[in-house]
């Protein structure tokens, strides 16, 4: 079945008719408003998360099984519309969604907003302020640091998280590799410039078809000729703290003994 669908239903028409059905003051937040906005790194549910100020009618949420309902203090300002659903702004929803979700998944979400451009790096620095006070604020300071807008998909970000706890960051994203006339062989999802090596974060989808495997494939030949290692990774390997880091320095040491 479509993900997109649920009982034959558009999930963002299920959306709109919830939000409508608890009244004018309702609004999709959480997972829900960073799903309308487009934002990348949370994981993919058919509970729709909104929040209604004061009592809840019952007619409305037993139509609704799906709904969760949160009463949280969100002010006009806050609130935008998203192809004609009322949820909050991105960066309000940034600060909801960081408070409540782990680590890797908060700054997927921090590095998709801002290589979107829904928000910039100077905005993020109002999110404290919004955070101030409530559960889990401590923490969510602290993945705000680690956001990096040039990371293009959660993987991208989970591969960068586990080799900075690995002691090995990368010293750049999307890394331009050219040769001696200018000439641009590849882009590396991570670079480390020192030794000459790229990660690639292999996810669903482009890569899977076969025009994109083999531009792949062309590239990586590329770079491998002008002296680059290219490794790759995939989502099963971020879920092994230890073997993204000990592969990339692997790659370092045999490069430091060429």
């Amino acid at each position: 079945m479509d993900a997109d669908l649920y009982d034959g239903v558009p999930r963002a028409a299920r959306i709109r008719a919830a939000v409508a059905s608890f009244g004018p003051a309702a609004a999709a937040v959480l997972a829900t408003a960073a799903e309308l906005h487009g934002l990348a790194g949370l994981r993919a549910t058919d509970v729709i998360d909104l929040s209604v100020p004061g009592p809840i009618a019952r007619p409305a949420r037993l139509a609704h099984p799906e709904v969760v309902v949160h009463q949280l203090v969100i002010q006009p300002e806050q609130l935008v519309r998203v192809n004609g659903i009322t949820a909050t702004g991105p960066l309000r929803t940034l600060a909801d969604v960081s408070l409540r979700v782990d680590r890797f998944s908060a700054v997927s979400v921090l590095d998709s907003a801002l290589n979107r451009r829904l928000v910039t790096t100077d905005d993020l620095l109002s999110v404290p302020r919004l955070i101030r006070g409530r559960r889990g604020a401590v923490a969510a300071r602290g993945y705000l640091g680690e956001a990096d807008g040039r990371s293009q998909s959660p993987l991208e970000t989970r591969a960068r998280l586990r080799c900075v706890d690995g002691k090995v960051p990368p010293d750049a994203l999307q890394l331009e590799v050219r040769d001696e006339d200018g000439y641009l062989l590849g882009i590396g999802d991570l670079g480390w410039r020192g030794p000459r090596i790229i990660a690639e974060a292999d996810g669903r989808g482009p890569h899977n078809a076969p025009e994109a495997a083999y531009a792949d494939r062309r590239r990586q030949n590329r770079l491998v000729n002008a002296g680059w290692t290219v490794l790759r990774f995939t989502w099963q390997d971020t879920l092994r703290p230890d073997y993204i880091p000990w592969t990339v320095r692997q790659a370092i040491t045999t490069a430091h003994h060429r």
